[in-house]
């Protein structure tokens, strides 16, 4: 069963995520509040898929991602980024870090679960998204 690591300072938001994301049979989920506790986890479980927040009061999203593509298990881990930061500079950074998708809040249910079926599921849009996050 995939394994979905949330990761959001905000109890609601990680609430929220997991709620659209129940509409997907066969997922298991896990939260973490702050990007340590994250790196704690991801450190200690396996996860298939990471939905992380950009802003929080510890580490932030942008060193969860590098860290995640500095190791050699999770390098290949998926992760989507859901921030309140829309502006461009945000997106080409947590791009250019290593996240496969960027999205803004407010989301739609139907637009964050079509990035995680697409990211866990594989499709020919989750490639060559990640292809453009890694030039």
């Amino acid at each position: 069963m995939p394994n979905v690591l949330v990761v959001d300072d905000s109890k609601v938001m990680r609430g929220m995520i997991i709620a659209c994301l129940r509409a997907e049979p066969g997922l298991t989920f896990s939260h973490a509040a702050s990007g340590l506790e994250a790196i704690e986890k991801l450190s200690l479980e396996s996860f298939h898929l990471v939905v992380l927040d950009l802003n929080m009061p510890d580490i932030g999203g942008i060193e969860v991602v590098e860290f995640i593509r500095s190791q050699d298990k999770l390098r290949s881990l998926p992760v989507i980024i859901v921030t309140t930061r829309g502006d461009e500079a945000s997106k080409a950074q947590a791009l250019a870090a290593g996240a496969n998708r960027f999205m803004t809040k407010p989301f739609t249910p139907d637009a964050i679960l079509g990035e995680v079926r697409a990211l866990l599921h594989g499709s020919g849009a989750a490639e060559k998204n990640a292809s453009e996050a890694h030039p």
